[in-house]
């Protein structure tokens, strides 16, 4: 990937910046588990990857790790900067709550991803997932 080896320093990015990249990473990795899972028709690909990368579910994932105490201080604060930033705009299919907690949740995936933890990546992504399908059953 063009530019990976550059350093960046994830404590001094914009929070919407953490968000922007997360939401890239998180949803290149639910493409990715969808494919394995053998979901291959693109129209049934992008209905399942909603479920998975929409501001609810996302927000879900973000209620769901803080009621479990499951970060770190520093994944915890990453998140609290991505819920209290202001982006200028909110989606008009969601309320103001559920897109600050997505974007919390996003800035928390792209916070995690500049530290190049990539097991821990793994672990909140493997979460999400299994929140997701747990609520799916419900």
């Amino acid at each position: 990937m063009t530019g990976k080896n550059q350093y960046v320093d994830a404590g001094q990015l914009n929070a919407l910046a953490l968000a922007y990249m997360g939401d890239a990473v998180y949803d290149l990795h639910i493409r990715h588990y969808l494919i394995a899972s053998g979901s291959v028709r693109p129209n049934q690909l992008h209905r399942s990857a909603v479920t998975y990368v929409s501001a609810e579910a996302q927000a879900d994932v973000m209620h769901a790790l803080l009621q479990q105490d499951l970060l770190s201080g520093e994944e915890a604060a990453a998140a609290r900067r991505g819920r209290n930033a202001k982006s200028g705009s909110v989606p008009k299919n969601t309320d103001q709550n559920t897109y600050r907690y997505s974007t919390a949740f996003e800035a928390l995936i792209g916070y995690v991803y500049f530290r190049g933890h990539e097991e821990r990546l793994e672990e909140l992504i493997a979460y999400a997932v299994k929140i997701r399908e747990g609520s799916e059953k419900e």
